[in-house]
């Protein structure tokens, strides 16, 4: 009951509220208790605060000490406006250079540190502190850079650790071959055994962390960049943490690495390759050589695919007439190359690599090489020295070829004295005499009793030779009874140049000639040959005896004559070309087809069938040559009358009987595929300079090793009395006789591995480019594996041509070339490229995608091909053909590893510091960063397995004799 008496009250209650205020009332009642509270906690707070300010101020004023007048000053400076801080833009004292590096300072602080910086403060003064840091470092960079001798680091370290870099590719190419496994990862084997040539060739030092672990190198740029800032910047901005370690990040991670990783870049280096000899035009044959010498299955399933690509697209057009036919053979091209390239990747999945020269040992008829050829070509000559000293004949070539070198240099003095007597100067006697001390030398070292080894020859005609010596004055033909005896020995024992032709070193001699056809290729697996365009590619390769003998000219006939002409545009260049029909006859099969030649062409092989066959240059004669209105249809008419009249007088019968070796060019010449020019007129011209006197350099430098000590002073005393070009052959001579090892000598590689940074000579380090060349050349045809001779030959041959090019200036314009390049003008030319290479049209170059896998293999592929186009003929007929190409492309494959790419790079930037600033111990301090290598603790560790018990050993000797003693 009282519970319900308390709600019945509380219910009237409220009733009676909500009818006498209204339903509002609530919320009226709640507002006003808010107010009252909110209005006593504001009037409690502001008093409060008041009491307790005035208790603080009157408790420091009784307790706390007073503030320093430094701190009122500090805020009210840095209440102050930032004063503008002076920046001298002068840099290096150039205009030209200062400006484009401002850009490149300007664009860095905007792209890598204010794009962050203003959202953290808009102060301008740390960001002009780092400008004028960075520009203080490079005025002391310019500075250094201008007391710096740059020409020993371009002319000498630059091109000896390019050239050590090879050779350690090089040995580490033959590591990989002698092991004979064939392993999964070749590319990544090759990487490590590089590594492991180059710590035992350095012994010091290895780069492979470097190169192979991105971690690893972007900490050797750091560490590199911090001791840089340490050398440029002044103490005090250097102990400036914050500050330095931005302008570290900026070098190491903004310029250097980017830059670093574009130029290894294989790629990249290929693509820059095309670009520099993007003259020269693609020539089907060098393609095709690539193509089937291409050992990456990667590039021969690119360049299949496009052909693909290529062949679909032709055989969808919709031609006829005349566009027909071009297109056929397009298809064929086409059907061609791919038919090449599926042999080929089925060779190397399948392993069963062929080895050209064995099976060509093996494969019936060779080429048959004359040996009066085989005598007088630099590359043949070298294999047939070997084989003579393998079976004890050598003694009969050394005295061959020293004839030829005494009847040279007697006929060269004998001319000399004659103009000296036209002169009025007589040196008869002394001349005679020293002549016959040189015949005499000749003599006892080959015929005489005492003559060890003694050349074989027939008794009565060396006692005619004694006493022709005895009693009357030598001639330069003294000799050559007995020498042409010993050729005929030579030629018809069965001991020498017929054996000879029956040895692999032949079949090798024949590679270098270029004139090995692989037999691999003459057909593919179900027996079908070769083809392209109706063309028998392989038909080039015949046998010299098949060209040469008179039944061959029955058998095989040939004919040709103009069909048509045109005129065509080529990048900008109009010339007429001549379309040739050719028919070829034997007695099982005709062949036809069409070859396309221009009028210079026509003159090249003119020029050189009368330089070989002398008796030509009166029954051919080549229509002449027209400057103007060259292009007339008429002109074009009458020139293609008088060019098929000259065809066929030059495949006459009678002429071709009369010439047996003009088959050959001939063939040469109309086979279907780019023609491949000789000497042009100049290069003509200073052969007839050139090579007389390369020959005569090379027969004596190789033939007169035996002559007595006495005879070459008297020869160097003959050679001072007489004019400047008798002195020069005679100071030639000395340093050939003398300075250069035996004749037979070869050079082995050093097991110890040496760098090539050691003298190559003794008077090859005064010539520059001599030194230059000849180093390139050792490392990038093996020069010096191969017998020593053909090395003093090129050396020789080196020497003259630099002599008859630039005479002796070469050295002072070598340094004036130094000193263009690192002109203001060039240096500014240099920023400027990096400049618009990273930031084009002053905004920062997005990273640019890698390209796809298809595009960079055929780029490869493009790239080679561009390297063998340009290797000229006259290198392939000093060296060989093979070596050529395999130097060649040994250069090449060794820039495609962008591991050993950037070891190059690294090798190339510390020599440039170590150049740049000789006092501050550069090369210590690369030890030490490079001393975590893993290739080096490995060396060490086999170095001391290797000294340990030579260590034990001496160590238990000691003790010995100390008990000993005892």
């Amino acid at each position: 009951q009282t519970s319900l008496s308390i709600w019945g009250w509380g219910s009237l209650g409220l009733v009676l509220f909500l009818v006498t205020f209204g339903p509002f009332a609530i919320f009226y009642f709640a507002f006003y208790i808010l107010c009252f509270v909110g209005g006593g906690f504001v009037v409690t707070l502001l008093f409060g605060k008041s009491n307790s300010e005035k208790y603080l101020e009157q408790c420091e004023h009784s307790f706390l000490p007073c503030t320093s007048v430094g701190i009122p000053k500090c805020i009210e400076e840095m209440k102050r406006e930032a004063r503008p801080i002076k920046i001298d833009r002068r840099l290096t004292g150039a205009n030209i250079i200062d400006e484009p590096l401002q850009q490149v300072i300007q664009f860095s602080l905007r792209d890598y540190v204010q794009y962050w910086y203003y959202t953290l403060s808009d102060d301008e003064s740390f960001l002009l502190e780092i400008r004028q840091a960075l520009q203080y470092a490079l005025v002391q960079f310019s500075a250094r850079s201008k007391e710096t001798d740059w020409q020993p680091y371009f002319t000498t370290r630059l091109v000896d650790d390019f050239g050590t870099h090879l050779r350690v590719f090089r040995k580490a190419q033959q590591r990989i071959a002698e092991k004979g496994d064939q392993m999964k990862d070749q590319a990544e084997e090759l990487v490590d055994t590089f590594f492991e040539v180059e710590v035992e060739m350095e012994k010091e030092v290895c780069r492979d962390l470097v190169c192979t672990s991105p971690k690893d190198e972007e900490g050797f740029l750091r560490d590199l960049c911090e001791v840089l800032l340490y050398i440029l910047l002044p103490p005090g901005d250097f102990q400036n943490k914050i500050m330095r370690y931005f302008v570290r990040e900026i070098l190491s991670r903004g310029i250097l690495l980017p830059l670093i990783n574009q130029l290894s870049d294989p790629d990249y280096i290929n693509q820059y390759v095309i670009w520099m000899i993007r003259d020269s035009n693609c020539n089907y044959e060098a393609f095709m050589n690539i193509i089937k010498l291409s050992d990456n299955i990667g590039e021969l399933e690119a360049v299949k695919d496009k052909a693909s690509e290529e062949l679909q697209y032709l055989r969808s057009l919709d031609t006829a007439g005349d566009d027909i036919n071009t297109i056929k053979n397009q298809i064929n091209s086409l059907l061609y190359v791919i038919k090449v390239c599926d042999s080929r990747i089925q060779r190397l999945q399948s392993g069963k690599e062929i080895d050209t020269v064995k099976l060509a040992a093996n494969f019936g008829k060779l080429c048959t090489v004359p040996l009066d050829h085989i005598l007088v070509d630099n590359v043949a000559l070298q294999f047939f020295m070997d084989y003579m000293q393998q079976t004890g004949g050598q003694a009969h070539l050394f005295f061959w070829m020293t004839v030829e070198g005494y009847r040279v240099t007697a006929q060269q003095q004998l001319e000399v004295l004659q103009s000296r007597q036209k002169d009025g100067k007589h040196q008869t006697n002394q001349t005679k005499g020293l002549l016959r001390a040189a015949a005499f030398g000749v003599y006892e070292q080959y015929l005489s009793e005492k003559a060890s080894p003694r050349v074989n020859i027939d008794d009565n005609l060396v006692a005619k030779l004694a006493e022709t010596l005895n009693h009357e004055d030598p001639t330069p033909e003294i000799f050559d009874d007995i020498q042409r005896k010993v050729y005929e020995l030579m030629l018809r024992d069965e001991r020498f140049y017929p054996s000879f032709k029956q040895n692999v070193l032949y079949v090798r001699m024949l590679a270098e000639l270029d004139m090995l056809k692989d037999p691999s290729f003459r057909g593919s697996d179900d027996g079908e040959g070769e083809s392209f365009n109706g063309s028998p590619t392989g038909s080039i390769n015949l046998s010299l005896d098949d060209l040469s003998n008179g039944p061959s000219d029955e058998t095989v006939q040939l004919h040709a004559y103009i069909s048509d002409t045109g005129v065509c545009n080529d990048h900008g260049k109009t010339y007429a070309l001549y379309a040739i029909t050719v028919h070829r006859r034997n007695a099982n099969s005709e062949e036809m087809w069409k070859t396309y030649r221009r009028y210079s062409d026509f003159h090249d092989f003119h020029m050189r069938i009368t330089e070989q066959f002398e008796n030509l240059a009166n029954i051919l004669k080549l229509p002449g040559k027209k400057t103007f209105n060259n292009m007339d249809r008429e002109f074009l008419e009458k020139r293609k009358k008088d060019l098929n009249a000259y065809l066929q007088l030059l495949l006459n019968p009678e002429i071709m009987k009369a010439s047996p070796a003009l088959a050959h060019y001939v063939y040469d010449f109309l086979e279907n595929k780019a023609y491949s020019k000789g000497k042009g007129d100049f290069a003509r011209k200073m052969d007839t300079f050139v090579n007389p006197l390369r020959n005569s350099m090379r027969n004596v430098s190789n033939a007169v090793k035996s002559i007595p000590d006495s005879l070459a002073e008297g020869m160097t005393k003959m050679s001072d009395n007489m004019g400047k070009m008798s002195e020069r052959l005679g100071q030639d001579i000395k340093q050939s006789f003398f300075k250069v090892p035996p004749l037979m000598q070869k050079t082995y590689s050093d097991p110890d591995h040496c760098r090539v940074a050691a003298p190559i000579d003794d008077n090859v380090d005064d010539n520059i480019p001599l030194r230059v060349m000849l180093l390139l050349m050792d490392e990038v045809f093996d020069l010096k594996e191969r017998n020593q001779w053909l090395r003093r030959n090129i050396k020789n041959l080196l020497q003259q041509l630099i002599r008859a090019t630039y005479g002796d200036t070469i050295n002072r314009k070598i340094v004036d070339h130094v000193d263009w390049m690192t002109s203001p003008e060039q240096v500014a030319d240099a920023v400027k490229r990096f400049r618009d290479a990273f930031w084009p049209n002053g905004i920062l170059a997005e990273t640019v995608p890698r390209r796809d896998k298809a595009i960079r293999m055929r780029t490869r592929v493009a790239g080679k091909t561009k390297l063998l186009e340009v290797m000229p003929d006259e290198l392939k007929h000093i060296i060989g053909a093979e070596t050529t190409r395999k130097g060649i492309l040994r250069v090449f494959e060794m820039f495609q590893h962008s591991q050993l790419n950037k070891r190059m790079v690294y090798v190339f930037l510390e020599r440039f510091l170590e150049t740049l600033f000789p006092q501050n111990k550069f090369p210590e301090l690369f030890n030490k960063l490079h001393s975590r290598s893993k290739q080096m603790q490995r060396y060490k560790q086999r170095l001391h397995c290797t000294q340990a018990p030579s260590l034990q050993k001496s160590l238990l000797v000691s003790h010995i004799r100390l008990l000993m003693h005892l």
